[in-house]
Parts: structure tokens; C-alpha cells; sequence
């Protein structure tokens, strides 16, 4: 019986998890679940899963939910809080496996501290490579750690690999990786729809149930730019040998074309307990709860190249991979930034990629040699983005 700790319990990827274990209830034990806001939900997986830890980093958050679980069955759980609780339930020696789950830069720390830690980490949060791909994977190195990725995209190029394959290792025979996408809400908008998009259409993905970043992101293509940068740092190859390919039916998840002229793809239906469940068993298979793929309804599978022209997101993601250092740091905070004050009605749509821009160009790209490097960066490309905001209207 593995024992997992969720970082991110209640967001998609999270609740995602939790209904793999459920499926599989006799391999898993949850020994911690964290959350951000969302404590009723928090505390119904308590219920059901009845963890150890809970963490909630806000402290007032955190007395309200421990509050609500006493005079119940829940009073033995421990109730933390502060971002440094969950560092130390991902660095607990009960903890087999991490499920780093929580969204944008908040889970860089936690995360490098189950690496650190040498858990086997599942990682669905890209930020963290995003923002520190070099540290990061030198901590899986050095402490043993065993790195899997929960993206259905790096899944898909895992499941690819050769055998016995390590994340961070360079790839044998290796000519390109082929990274899909759906293309979005907006594939074929025009750029006078571009200009009037609102929340609630960005949102709308047609393929995948996700949060709101991941969506906009989604519609931006500004996810498939962080997946690149992700997936050099997972696979160990250059921006020039990843390529994007715009597959709107989000069947085929990824492929991996070798020198030989063979192209290995992973195909399923888009949910994503089927990676989740492939990273929780692996080197093994379980249930998913996914349903078998039909061919004959999904008989025709269409790709096209993306447009660069339309979605400018993606080319500033490779420009920041090429330029290594700090770059991806100042791509994703300023990324992180323009997302919230367009889902703040602050800005418009199309100039998200106008102020993600304007912050690279006046930030500063720095060597990366320490995690307060990165943190650093993090910080005064959030702040340069603020500023920013009123040279783009």
C-alpha cells in the first residue's frame, strides 16, 4: 500500500487523484491532503479518505476548518497552516508518493522539498520547471527521488520512452518531441473576436474540464509554451527538437519521433485520471475509471501547425526557453500576472500576450544558481508586470 500525500486536493487534478484512489481504494492510503480555500469540499475528501494532515496555508482558514471538525469523527486529523506546513508533509517519512498538484508558483517550494526529500513525486504543477526546471531536477538527481509527469502531454511522451527510462536523462535515438494540442476555445477566431473575448467564453474549453489559469492559459497557447519548457527540462532536449502540433480532437496526448523513422504516440480519451492513474501504479497499469477508446467514433484525427501570428504566447515561451537563466521565471510570473487581472476584467484577452512581452523586455534575465535567484526574479517580474499593465492600454 503506497502512502500519498495530495498538494492540491481540491482543484481538478486533485479531485482527479482521489477518484483513482477511490477506484483502487485497497493500494492507497492518504496520509495528507492540502487545499487553498475550498474547505467544504476539503472537508468532505476528510470524511471519505480520513488523512493525517491537513494543511490550509491561510491561518484563519486553517482555525475555521479545525473548528468545523471538532465534536466530530474528523478531530483526529492534525490541522496545519502556513506555506512552510506544506513543505514538511511532502518531507514526512510516512509519505511514498507527492502528488504536486497546486497551480501557478505557490507549489514551486513544496515541490523541490518532496524532491529533496526523495518521494516518488507525480507532478502536475509545470510551474515549478517552469521557474526552476535546472534546480529542480537536480534535486530529483541528487536525493533519489523519482520524477513522473501527471500532464496528460509529458505523460504521453513518458509512456513513449524506452524502458526503464528516468525523467532527465537525454533520450536515445531521439529526433523530436511532438507535443499536441487542442488548439482551444479560439483555434479559428478572427483577431476582431480575439479582441472581444470574454472569461466566461476563455474558459470554455472544448475538450477538458480544468481550472480557470489552466483554461486561459489553454486559450492563449500559453499552456502548450510552459509544457515546452517543461518538457525540455523532463526529457533533457533543446527548444529547437519540440515541436507543437494542433490536434483538436485531444486524442493523440503526444508522440515521440525517433531516428529511425518509428513516431510513438499515446492515444486516449482526454481525462485525466488516465495519466493520473498510470503515474500512482507505475511501473504497473490499474482501472482508471476511463472509458476504452472507440476508433470508429473518433475515425478521423486532423492536425494543423499553430499559428504563431495568433497566438504570440507560445513564440515568447520558446524566445525564454532559448535564453535560459531567469527568462522562464519572468515568462511565467508575468504570465501568472496578466491572467489574474484579465480574469479580473483589468485587461482584455489579446493583451495578455502585449504584457507578458513588455515585462520580458524590461526585466532583467539573471544566471540561476540558488533558489532565491528564482524567487527574486519571481517577485520583480510581478512587479515590472503590474507596471506594465498601464504601457500596453
Amino acid at each position: 500500500m503506497k502512502s500519498v500525500c495530495i498538494l492540491g486536493s481540491t482543484g481538478s487534478i486533485g479531485v482527479s487523484t482521489l477518484d483513482v484512489v477511490r477506484l483502487n481504494a485497497s493500494n492507497y492510503k492518504v496520509v495528507a491532503l492540502t487545499a487553498n480555500k475550498n474547505i467544504q469540499l476539503l472537508k468532505q475528501q476528510c470524511v471519505e479518505f480520513n488523512p493525517m494532515f491537513v494543511v490550509i496555508p491561510d491561518a484563519d482558514l486553517a482555525e475555521q476548518f479545525e473548528r468545523s471538525i471538532q465534536q466530530s469523527e474528523l478531530d483526529g486529523i492534525s490541522v496545519l497552516s502556513g506555506k512552510e506546513s506544506l513543505e514538511f508533509v511532502c518531507q514526512l517519512e510516512i509519505v511514498d508518493v507527492v502528488v504536486a498538484a497546486i497551480v501557478g508558483a505557490a507549489g514551486l517550494l513544496p515541490t523541490l522539498a518532496a524532491a529533496k526529500a526523495g518521494k516518488v513525486l507525480l507532478l502536475a504543477n509545470k510551474e515549478a520547471l517552469v521557474i526552476s526546471g535546472d534546480l529542480l531536477m537536480s534535486a530529483v538527481s541528487e536525493n533519489g527521488a523519482t520524477l513522473l509527469p501527471l500532464d496528460s502531454e509529458h505523460n504521453a511522451l513518458f509512456q513513449c520512452m524506452p524502458a526503464a527510462y528516468r525523467t532527465g536523462e537525454p533520450v536515445k535515438g531521439l529526433r523530436r518531441l511532438i507535443l499536441t494540442a487542442s488548439g482551444g476555445p479560439f483555434l479559428h477566431a478572427s483577431d476582431e473576436e480575439l479582441s472581444r473575448v470574454t472569461v466566461e467564453q476563455a474558459c470554455a474549453h472544448p475538450n477538458w474540464s480544468m481550472g480557470q489559469k489552466i483554461s486561459i492559459d489553454s486559450a492563449t497557447m500559453m499552456n502548450k509554451g510552459l509544457e515546452v519548457i517543461e518538457a525540455s527540462y523532463l526529457f533533457s532536449v533543446d527548444a529547437d527538437d519540440i515541436d507543437v502540433l494542433v490536434h483538436p480532437q485531444s486524442i493523440i496526448h503526444s508522440m515521440v519521433d525517433y531516428i529511425d523513422g518509428s513516431v510513438l504516440a499515446q492515444l486516449g480519451n482526454p481525462d485525466m485520471r488516465t495519466p493520473i492513474a498510470h503515474a500512482l501504479s507505475w511501473p504497473d497499469r490499474q482501472p482508471s475509471g476511463v472509458s476504452a477508446l472507440d476508433f470508429i467514433l473518433h475515425k478521423q484525427l486532423s492536425f494543423e501547425p499553430p499559428s504563431i501570428d495568433k497566438f504570440p504566447c507560445l513564440r515568447l515561451a520558446y524566445e525564454a526557453l532559448k535564453a535560459k537563466g531567469t527568462a522562464t521565471t519572468i515568462l511565467n510570473a508575468a504570465n501568472e500576472v496578466a491572467v489574474d487581472n484579465f480574469l479580473n476584467n483589468k485587461i482584455s484577452f489579446t493583451d495578455i500576450p502585449k504584457l507578458i512581452e513588455k515585462t520580458m523586455e524590461r526585466s532583467e534575465v539573471k544566471t540561476v544558481d540558488s533558489i532565491a535567484t528564482v524567487l527574486l526574479a519571481d517577485a520583480e517580474a510581478r512587479e515590472q508586470a503590474t507596471t506594465c499593465i498601464g504601457l500596453i492600454k
